[in-house]
């Protein structure tokens, strides 16, 4: 059993962004095609942006962006991070970028670590280069669960990524310019989230495949992880890393109400859809991290997020890092979904529901609760 948390039950309210800073601006989102990167271009083309630029190496993927947003204000590029001088051409002109381009996946960062390196690490150093050389005034990394005490190639890299950031920041002698970093878990239905190979499995009839029946994450939506992207964009100082609040659940408990909601739909019973334990993957963690022991002392708690101040301060200015929101409670420990009140299965089937997770012709109407092969 996981200790209840002494920490307030996490909600989100939704709060619109009040401070368009997106307005006539020129944003550049590395990764665009991605599914965090193709939702910050949604939320974002509403708030009357100049441009939007969208650089990803997935030609199939942009192309298809560029066409479906022919009568917006997008402009498509095909490049990799990996290539500096090309980051630095579409940068040309930009006053905001996201860089969400990134490989995310721990067991192929694992046998492929030197791609790993060139992409998660020497990508944000381009980043960071053609944002120095083009005076670009904001510039937000979007990080991981995994660069808290990582204990894998990708979260190694992506640890340095936000240490590049945070350096970027120190040693800028732009007053203008702020770099940092948001780090969040999971977001569920994103391309390689849990919830597509669950929902898979289950059409399937299973087994549904889960690592161990200890194991807890941090979820959120696709749409939240996005809006809170841009409300970092808005709140960032320099040099902080920005940790968002999510609520943390059982990945056997997700599974089992995954099966009880969809197995009916795809003419399977509940009680014959097998959950087969397989064991964690190399360098997979029985539980996520988003903020470290070594980062509570210097950390503030806000409404909906956290802010891990840097370690070392800017050279060339004083930063007044002061935020809306913030709590006045201290930090008193790490943020991990180990030690958070665990969502209940009615919790979950209701954040499935809410955030439109899974199609709605699949979803059985309300009910009061079910009983689960496991808990028969």
């Amino acid at each position: 059993m996981n200790p209840a948390s002494s920490r307030p039950r996490v909600r989100f309210k939704g709060t619109p962004l009040l401070d368009n800073i997106f307005r006539d601006q020129v944003i550049l989102i590395t990764g665009a095609a991605g599914s965090v990167g193709q939702e910050l271009v949604r939320q974002l083309l509403p708030r009357q942006p100049a441009e939007i630029r969208g650089l990803d190496n997935n030609e199939s993927e942009i192309f298809l962006m560029s066409d479906r947003l022919r009568d917006c204000a997008f402009t498509a590029f095909l490049g990799d991070v990996r290539d500096g001088q090309k980051v630095a051409a579409v940068a040309r002109g930009v006053d905001m970028i996201f860089h969400c381009a990134a490989f995310k996946h721990v067991v192929l960062s694992e046998y492929n670590p030197f791609d790993a390196v060139q992409t998660n690490i020497m990508g944000v150093q381009n980043v960071v280069q053609a944002s120095v050389d083009n005076g670009v005034k904001r510039v937000i990394f979007t990080s991981s669960d995994k660069a808290v005490n990582p204990t894998n190639v990708m979260g190694t890299s992506k640890l340095m990524g936000e240490r590049l950031m945070t350096a970027a920041n120190v040693v800028s002698r732009n007053h203008k310019q702020r770099f940092s970093s948001v780090r969040f878990g999971n977001v569920l239905g994103s391309r390689g989230s849990v919830l597509p190979i669950f929902l898979d499995q289950i059409k399937n009839g299973g087994p549904v495949t889960v690592t161990d029946p200890g194991m807890t994450r941090f979820i959120m939506s696709l749409q939240r992880a996005a809006q809170l992207v841009l409300e970092g964009a808005i709140m960032a100082q320099g040099g902080e890393v920005l940790v968002t609040k999510m609520r943390a659940v059982s990945i056997m408990d997700l599974a089992r109400v995954l099966i009880d909601l969809l197995a009916p739909r795809y003419g399977h019973d509940p009680l014959k859809v097998d959950i087969k334990i397989i064991g964690a993957k190399p360098g997979e963690k029985m539980y996520e991290e988003l903020m470290s022991a070594e980062e509570v002392g210097r950390s503030l708690e806000l409404e909906e997020m956290f802010v891990v101040l840097p370690a070392f301060r800017a050279i060339y200015r004083n930063i007044d890092y002061s935020y809306s929101g913030e709590t006045g409670r201290k930090v008193e420990r790490p943020y991990n979904s180990g030690q958070e009140q665990l969502m209940s299965r009615r919790d979950i089937e209701s954040f499935l529901r809410d955030n439109k997770l899974l199609p709605e012709d699949l979803l059985p109407a309300r009910e009061g609760p079910r009983m689960t092969a496991a808990a028969s």
